[in-house]
């Protein structure tokens, strides 16, 4: 986990600090736009702290496709959040009563800060394993640099996980490193784990369920011609009988001419736990026919 070398820095907390807290801040400002800064910002939010995001650019998640990023940072707002754009924290002052003020990038500041919560990333834990002694490369990132069979550039040193710095999610390091198991122990020389179309699950609120190319990334692979893209835009029945309507947001990206799904991005009330079973058919090779049937 790392934060930006900032004066003051160091009275920010990071996820780690997150679950030590033993009261619940009154005023929480949230730096960072990835998958941890949302769901964090998220859960102060809807336990009542008055809850600030400061991002980088307009919108949070940017890598995910344009229509999550777009319609989370827009429900973030809905539900109260302050979503601070194009804004950085350049300095923090811990004030005589305990609180912080935070001067930002604009010129302006943010007061009586009870928490601020830095989320920008991590990097690898890598740079005092002695793996250059060893022959063990790694990149200019300190990630691990690895194979497709998780095979180091030293024999018989295998690595997986957050620190090869592909796909940093727990299901997937557990994934690959059973297979490695049993290529290693039971006899099954090509057994590996497929990077391509893992799902993802981001528990904001609401909650999003993700899994193959972005619209993005499939016309740049495909061009734009061979590509159809549908959407749908609804209020779940969860939210029929309620005042606030959280609506649900779905995105097919298929590839012509037989309209393969190779992508399917969603938002809304139980996204997160529908997703598998969509993975599993995208991953068998569904059309939009299979779907409509």
């Amino acid at each position: 986990l790392c934060g930006p070398s900032i004066p003051g820095g160091e009275h920010a907390i990071t996820s780690d600090g997150f679950f030590e807290l033993e009261d619940l801040p009154k005023k929480v400002v949230v730096v960072g736009a990835g998958y941890i800064a949302v769901e964090l910002a998220g859960i102060f939010n809807a336990l009542g702290a008055d809850t600030s995001i400061c991002i980088r650019y307009d919108h949070v998640l940017r890598t995910f496709d344009s229509m999550i990023s777009e319609t989370l940072t827009q429900e973030l707002e809905k539900s109260g959040m302050k979503v601070c754009r194009r804004t950085q924290v350049t300095k923090a002052t811990k004030e005589a009563n305990g609180t912080l003020t935070l001067d930002l990038n604009t010129g302006s500041k943010i007061l009586d800060v009870d928490c601020l919560l830095w989320a920008i990333g991590r990097v690898p834990n890598s740079d005092k394993l002695g793996l250059d002694k060893v022959g063990v490369k790694i990149d200019g990132h300190g990630n691990i640099v690895v194979d497709k069979f998780q095979n180091t550039s030293r024999p018989n040193v295998y690595a997986l996980g957050d620190v090869c710095g592909k796909a940093l999610l727990t299901p997937v390091a557990i994934a690959a490193g059973r297979r490695l198991a049993h290529r290693l122990f039971d006899n099954k020389p090509d057994l590996r784990l497929d990077y391509d179309n893992i799902p993802t699950v981001v528990f904001s609120h609401p909650p999003i369920g993700t899994v193959g190319l972005t619209q993005e990334e499939a016309e740049k692979q495909y061009g734009s011609d061979k590509i159809k893209i549908y959407t749908s835009t609804f209020v779940p029945m969860y939210y029929a009988m309620t005042e606030t309507k959280v609506k649900c947001s779905m995105k097919l990206v298929c590839l012509l001419p037989q309209e393969k799904i190779i992508g399917l991005h969603m938002l809304g009330q139980g996204c997160d736990e529908m997703l598998q079973g969509f993975s599993v058919a995208i991953k068998m090779g569904a059309t939009k026919a299979s779907f409509d049937e």
